[in-house]
């Protein structure tokens, strides 16, 4: 493969796609989303609201891609469910999870609609001109529920009745921050550009200079570093301990879109660079290659399993840095890590990437895509990934 080939690059997002499409479509509704390395559907009965917006993103973004109007029609598709199933009239928020159709935990999560609105602004960008009202629909609830402005940061989770739990979270943060971008690509409206200027300033600089530098995941209520939380549950999905080297240089491929956008903040070049280069040289398997999960407090490996979105996330912010700095060093990341993924992380046989790999880069499960996945993370990087090999002129 050529990582520097646009047509590479599309084919192999066409695999990736071909692995779910069109066995992931559950005609009564929505998408099954567990599936085996296989393709086998593991469960069709369960929901989790990260899969159904995920999926949305998938299929309208391929479809604005390639121009491939099956596909738009399943975005819409995913949109109903979002909107029929997920979405709560009740107390106006969307269920985490749903069993057999049914509420399985109704907490309200920033997260969630941090994905709900990406969900929503990838649609519109793709041409479904409904999908306006929904986009600025959940943009009021995370602002009306979750927004603290003293903080310039969203709140991180509530129960049904919208009461804030007493936990703050980076994570859900930089989802908000890339869906804000989204919806300002996708309306042009400056309040969502200037929230996701907001949200980056208060993360990449304030709370990082709590963690010397790099942004911790968990505070408390008044946004202090706790480093007690999970602990003891390093492996948590959406929560894990430590230092994400994955989320560092998530957050630089963030500021590279926002200074995009916002080429005045002197602030967020610098600080990209930063973030992406110290993460990658401590996070990086001296001995059996590929990106680790988490670090210590002193910056040394405490995680070294091998998950698919940090790879993919970090190739996207590596050629994003390189094509806007000329900086080797980033070309140099997007070729070695490209050369672990193809060895390693991506099944050249069914299509699609491995979730997670042991220290040595051995699977754990055959479980390709458990709640969460649906390799969103891999097709959006690679699409990134064109962009910034074959820029625009």
């Amino acid at each position: 493969m050529d990582i520097y080939a646009p047509s590479h690059l599309e084919a192999h997002i066409r695999k990736t796609m071909a692995f779910y499409h069109p066995r992931c479509i559950d005609p009564q509704g929505g998408f099954f989303h567990y599936l085996r390395d296989d393709g086998q559907i593991d469960d069709k009965s369960h929901r989790h609201l990260v899969s159904s917006t995920r999926y949305v993103f998938t299929y309208a973004r391929y479809a604005s891609y390639f121009g491939e109007s099956e596909h738009l029609h399943w975005a819409r598709h995913g949109l109903k469910y979002l909107e029929t199933r997920h979405f709560q009239t009740s107390y106006q928020g969307y269920a985490w999870s749903l069993q057999d159709g049914i509420v399985e935990d109704d907490t309200n999560h920033c997260y969630g609609l941090a994905f709900v609105m990406l969900a929503y602004a990838t649609a519109l960008k793709a041409g479904i001109g409904e999908a306006r009202e929904g986009l600025y629909r959940v943009h009021r609830l995370q602002t009306r529920h979750l927004w603290e402005p003293q903080w310039q940061l969203y709140a991180d989770e509530a129960d049904r009745h919208w009461r804030v739990s007493g936990y703050r979270g980076q994570n859900a943060n930089m989802h908000s921050c890339e869906a804000l971008i989204a919806a300002y690509e996708a309306t042009g409206d400056l309040q969502f550009i200037d929230r996701a200027l907001q949200v980056a300033d208060a993360i990449c600089r304030r709370q990082a200079r709590q963690g010397g530098g790099w942004i911790w995941e968990h505070y408390d209520s008044q946004w202090r570093i706790d480093l007690d939380y999970h602990r003891d549950d390093p492996k948590h999905l959406f929560r894990p301990w430590g230092y994400q080297v994955g989320h560092q240089t998530e957050w630089a491929k963030l500021l590279v879109m926002l200074e995009r956008h916002r080429p005045d903040v002197g602030w967020l070049l610098p600080k990209a660079c930063e973030l992406f280069l110290s993460s990658v040289a401590k996070g990086w398997d001296r001995e059996h290659g590929g990106l680790v999960y988490g670090l210590d407090l002193e910056g040394h490996i405490c995680d070294g399993d091998k998950y698919f979105w940090v790879q993919a996330e970090t190739l996207a912010a590596a050629a994003m840095l390189g094509q806007r700095t000329g900086d080797r060093r980033f070309w140099s990341w997007y070729e070695r890590i490209w050369d672990f993924s193809q060895r390693h992380m991506i099944d050249h046989r069914y299509g699609g990437w491995y979730r997670i790999l042991s220290p040595d880069n051995h699977r754990y499960t055959d479980l390709k895509s458990p709640a969460g996945k649906v390799d969103y993370h891999t097709m959006g990087a690679c699409y990134d990934m064109i962009a910034a090999v074959c820029p625009k002129p």
